[in-house]
């Protein structure tokens, strides 16, 4: 798999945009997310219409679902993919939201995060229930909020569009991976996330530490989402592993984009040995 073209003609003055999240930066709320843009709704809401219909014909026909399977959620449409078990900050101050904030808080606190395009506003139809782990109401009736990513989901139908988007959902999890070794794959990763850093932290210039333990006894599905959740800035290839749903698949997929990241540091790094001057 190729990387993004952000990544393809490498600068060698920059880190690639996967490797943001190795290097911690303050917390910061984005300014746009929360702007009433009514265009950018419209979008949205035809692009959820589309999808329902695409869903009715290729998953549900193919595996249809009782009726007690689906599951009536509130849904926040935002430029990032939300994996399970990850952490993100939110400030809430558009009203739509704030409404719908005030329900959460009355209730079970768990909403759908759906990654939505800054640019077309067309919105992925499998997100991730982000449930409310710490909040604080702040002037003006606006929120600051820790959400924590739970279960997968796949948007079946709009249930209504005011004040805030509601859809059915049904849950998505990982098929059994067969016969491959989910361990062994897990390991690899980590091995290759640790090269990555050790590199990225030498061409920032920051002292190449010992390996820490990345993996931390997680089970290989959940590691797979937490490494999926490092590949900050490249929200098309975040939403395409968090829909997939095979562990095995995820995590091959997630080995070639950091062997294609080492050999773009490894470059990099020769570079900057022969022309140790170059910033």
């Amino acid at each position: 798999m190729a990387l993004p073209s952000t990544v393809a003609s490498p600068s060698f003055k920059s880190t690639p945009p996967y490797l943001s999240a190795f290097n911690p930066k303050p917390l910061r709320f984005p300014p746009t997310y929360w702007s009433d843009n009514n265009r950018r709704s419209c979008k949205l809401i035809s692009s959820f219409r589309c999808s329902s219909s695409s869903f009715s014909e290729k998953h549900h026909n193919a595996n249809p679902s009782k009726s007690d399977d689906l599951v009536e959620l509130p849904l926040f449409p935002l430029p990032l993919v939300l994996f399970p078990g990850a952490t993100i900050p939110l400030q809430i101050f558009e009203f739509r939201y704030r409404v719908m904030m005030q329900t959460l808080l009355q209730s079970d606190l768990r909403f759908g995060v759906v990654y939505s395009d800054a640019v077309s506003g067309s919105a992925a139809g499998v997100g991730c229930v982000g449930e409310i782990v710490k909040h604080e109401r702040l002037v003006d009736d606006r929120f600051f909020l820790i959400c924590k990513g739970q279960e997968r989901f796949r948007v079946t139908d709009l249930v209504r569009t005011k004040p805030y988007l509601v859809a059915k959902v049904t849950w998505l999890e990982d098929r059994p991976s067969g016969e491959e070794n989910l361990d062994e794959l897990a390991n690899e990763v980590e091995v290759l996330m640790k090269e990555v850093i050790r590199l990225s932290n030498r061409l920032n210039g920051k002292p190449e530490k010992e390996s820490q333990d990345l993996r931390k006894n997680q089970f290989p599905t959940p590691f797979s989402f937490f490494v999926g959740s490092t590949f900050e800035g490249a929200p098309l290839e975040q939403q395409a592993l968090l829909e997939l749903e095979d562990t095995a698949a995820r995590l091959k997929r997630e080995r070639e984009t950091l062997r294609n990241t080492l050999n773009y540091l490894t470059a990099a790094s020769a570079v900057k040995d022969v022309f140790p001057s170059q910033p």
